[in-house]
């Protein structure tokens, strides 16, 4: 199934957005490409509630997009982030374009989801991104990960039942949030902490986001 046409002021969208987060430019034709593959399957296999384009450019690409610093630096140490739950690759694929050389496994249990991320990562040339066809719970790759993160999943005490057997001992999970998740927080299951959070500004969505930092108790 190949990629169709984008409006065309769907490409200097996504160029003011990758300025104003400070990534590469050279991001922008592979997102396009996949933004393209992602508009024309979701006509038939509904994918993503967001039809429009341009509202993809915002809340899918640029959202999954903004927590590019913490990601970026996986790929001077060659660890790997899973991405549970992802859908049809938010936030991995995003990050795997802008972070060249990021390892990610897409963890998505949905057969037609699947489907479409094998077929994402075999036409974007994505080398260093797998795609696993399982439930979270159910990744048999125990301390596997160096990172994990879930987009409009589930709560964060859920995410580490689910997937905290994933994460190696110093792991972390990047939990991406909208408004500040405090009973999420203080709800943790023991073992657990909160290392820090920040507050996300994306271009174009005018709501909250923050990322959340959780890592097991006595680790740095």
């Amino acid at each position: 199934m190949n990629a169709g046409p984008l409006p065309p002021s769907v490409a200097p969208r996504l160029a003011s957005g990758l300025e104003a987060l400070g990534i590469d430019p050279a991001a922008r034709d592979p997102l396009l490409a996949y933004l393209a593959l992602l508009a024309r399957w979701n006509r038939t296999y509904n994918l993503t509630a967001v039809r429009d384009p341009l509202e993809m450019v915002d809340r899918h690409l640029l959202d999954s997009l903004a927590m590019q610093p913490f990601a970026a630096p996986l790929v001077a140490t060659g660890g790997r982030l899973a991405d549970l739950g992802t859908g049809p690759g938010l936030p991995g694929i995003p990050l795997a374009i802008a972070c060249p050389g990021l390892r990610v496994t897409l963890v998505e249990s949905n057969g037609k989801k699947a489907r479409f991320l094998r077929e994402a990562v075999r036409q974007l040339g994505l080398e260093h991104v797998d795609v696993a066809e399982t439930r979270i719970e159910a990744l048999d790759r125990p301390g596997g990960f160096a990172a994990i993160t879930a987009r409009a999943l589930a709560t964060i005490p859920l995410i580490l039942q689910l997937g905290g057997h994933l994460l190696e001992p110093a792991g972390r999970l990047l939990a991406m949030k909208g408004v500040y998740p405090q009973e999420e927080l203080d709800a943790l299951p023991a073992g657990w902490r909160t290392v820090e959070s920040h507050r996300l500004q994306v271009p174009g969505l005018d709501a909250e986001r923050h990322l959340v930092v959780v890592a097991r108790d006595g680790t740095g």
